[in-house]
């Protein structure tokens, strides 16, 4: 029998900052990976957002099931807090999915999961190279969602007197200034996750120039990360005593500052690309533009373009489906009519994609096609990775600033924790 399908209403996209996993366990299946037996059910663990419904992700199979007979594609939300949580708990119990969405392979994660080096199909499908883990491809994405991106309300620059985005940060700093000038909050941050990720986005092009290899410099303990970072945590304190950003945002959450930026109440919002799916649904009277992140003087502008993996999978080592689960994680990546789906439903992009475009779309598709490179930002993925758990304790090392703490000692403790981990 096939299962009833949910309808809900879809909404704004939202990001999941995954949690580490130390749990150890099997999937508990039963015919050997065969994809044989009587037992043609592949369970898969996915990220549910208002924008990735359950109803989205069933529709999004059911061409998959009808195509081979018998198959019963089952989505399974998330019951801890995430799909990391979840995950370590099903494992922990002995009872994993066959598939796990939204999650990328790292020495915990990896020794788990299906080693797929071998298929042909994943050498052409986004970020693979860059995601591998000693040589190895684990994961595999349908698209990559770009990340070092300014969003700006054009009439709000026009009547602020700046006739182009700036490609400095030094021209960024500035910019803010002739916007306050002119009665707009120049950038709208906030709580929730929002503080440390924006942060991270301005800075990851600079930092591709500027500190080359940083992760593995990190990783061999010849560099720190808070000798990395200080300085844009200096830059952001002085945007915070300037009144650049809100001195009350960390009591605003991610989906009101979104909200609060689409209805022109601020000139500016760092995001990544998902954002366009928003901005495509919002009723607002004003066109909303989108430039790369400014990097440091005497850099090369736009620079190096951070960027992660939309929609990854991976398939459970020890799936009892492991034929069927192949098959399925190939069609989802590689068929056009899927691939093409899942791009367009949360603001994702893939080089060379010939979906339908909004104008602020094809414009992030511009900036991502001339990027002179890909790169990680923040834990990173593949051979340039922090410890699991980074984002959380650098996003409250940046809202500490807000609270008094000193960029330096901001800094210093951003490399305790990571110094506890290592």
């Amino acid at each position: 029998m096939r299962r009833r399908r949910t309808r809900r209403k879809t909404g704004a996209a939202m990001v999941l900052l995954a949690l580490g996993l130390t749990a150890c366990g099997g999937g508990g299946f039963s015919d050997g990976g065969s994809g044989g037996g009587r037992d043609k059910t592949l369970r898969v663990l996915v990220n549910i957002t208002p924008n990735l419904t359950q109803e989205f992700w069933n529709d999004l199979v059911e061409p998959f099931e009808k195509a081979h007979d018998g198959v019963n594609v089952k989505i399974e939300a998330p019951t801890g807090t995430g799909v990391a949580d979840t995950l370590q708990q099903q494992l922990a119990a002995g009872d994993a999915p066959d598939i796990v969405e939204t999650l990328v392979a790292d020495e915990t994660l990896a020794p788990k999961m299906l080693d797929l080096t071998d298929q042909t199909w994943v050498a052409d499908t986004p970020l693979a190279k860059e995601a591998m883990l000693d040589g190895k491809a684990y994961t595999v994405g349908v698209g990559e969602q770009a990340q070092s991106l300014v969003f700006y309300n054009k009439e709000a620059f026009a009547e602020a007197g700046i006739t182009r985005p700036p490609s400095t940060l030094d021209e960024l700093t500035a910019a803010m200034g002739k916007l306050k000038k002119a009665g707009r909050l120049p950038l709208r941050t906030a709580g929730d996750f929002v503080t440390g990720l924006q942060l991270l986005q301005l800075s990851n092009p600079s930092l591709a120039q500027s500190r080359p290899g940083w992760y593995g410099q990190v990783r061999d303990e010849k560099l720190t990360v808070g000798q990395v970072m200080l300085p844009y945590l200096r830059l952001y304190k002085t945007w915070l005593d300037r009144g650049y950003l809100d001195k009350n945002a960390l009591g605003l959450k991610y989906a009101d500052a979104e909200t609060d930026f689409l209805a022109g109440r601020s000139a500016m919002y760092v995001m990544g690309s998902w954002f366009t799916a928003a901005e495509a649904e919002a009723d607002k009277d004003f066109e909303v533009g989108v430039f790369p992140a400014p990097v440091e003087k005497g850099q090369r502008h736009p620079g190096p373009q951070g960027t992660t993996m939309s929609m990854p999978y991976m398939i459970l080592k020890d799936s009892g489906q492991r034929k069927l689960a192949l098959e399925l994680v190939k069609w989802l990546v590689t068929d056009k009519k899927a691939v093409d789906t899942q791009l367009r439903q949360d603001g994702n992009f893939r080089r060379g994609s010939e979906r339908t475009f909004s104008t602020l779309e094809r414009e992030v598709q511009k900036i991502l096609d001339e990027a002179p490179a890909s790169v990680a930002q923040g834990e990173g993925y593949g051979e340039d990775t922090l410890p699991r758990g980074f984002n959380a304790a650098w996003n409250t090392a940046v809202q500490s600033l807000y609270t008094g703490r000193s960029p330096d000692d901001a800094a210093k403790a951003v490399d305790r924790w990571v110094r506890d981990r290592s």
